[in-house]
């Protein structure tokens, strides 16, 4: 949570949780289902929990199911489809991803003049959550991730 002067950019611990294991189920699926518990484990999330989750977003239509012994969880159509706002909706709701800065502060002077720069840093926020899909995460992961590699070699 970033703090601007009592005013919070906020994600619920739920919308966090299911970012990161829709994150995971992506960079670990290569098209065969994964399950729950290793996403859960990979990211240290509890196993309940992203279960709720997973099951939220199969009703939404980003993930599908399947039962068995090879069984887990699908997204339902490539990462590169699939937005960061798409996952916050249907985990916080239709109008989440698009009122995600809140003014905490009590009625005061001034409270018109700020109100045009909190409604410009709400639209910047949910541009970014429309813009940003899974792909772009796990491409960004992937770079910093190879950028701190060591290597041996002499």
């Amino acid at each position: 949570m970033q703090n601007i002067n009592n005013t919070y950019i906020t994600l619920s611990k739920k919308c966090r949780y299911a970012l990161r294991g829709v994150f995971e189920l992506a960079v670990r699926s290569f098209g065969k289902p994964v399950k729950v518990h290793q996403i859960a484990e990979a990211q240290n999330i509890p196993v309940r929990f992203l279960e709720v989750i997973f099951n939220e977003l199969k009703h939404a239509g980003i993930l599908e199911s399947r039962r068995g012994s090879e069984g887990g969880y699908l997204l339902m159509f490539p990462a590169e489809y699939l937005s960061v706002s798409r996952i916050i909706q249907a985990v916080q709701g239709p109008n989440s991803a698009k009122t995600s800065v809140v003014n905490n502060e009590p009625k005061t002077s001034g409270d018109h003049a700020f109100s045009k720069m909190w409604q410009e840093l709400n639209a910047a926020v949910s541009e970014i959550y429309e813009k940003t899909t899974i792909a772009d995460l796990i491409k960004d992961e992937s770079i910093f991730s190879n950028k701190y590699i060591l290597s041996y070699v002499i």
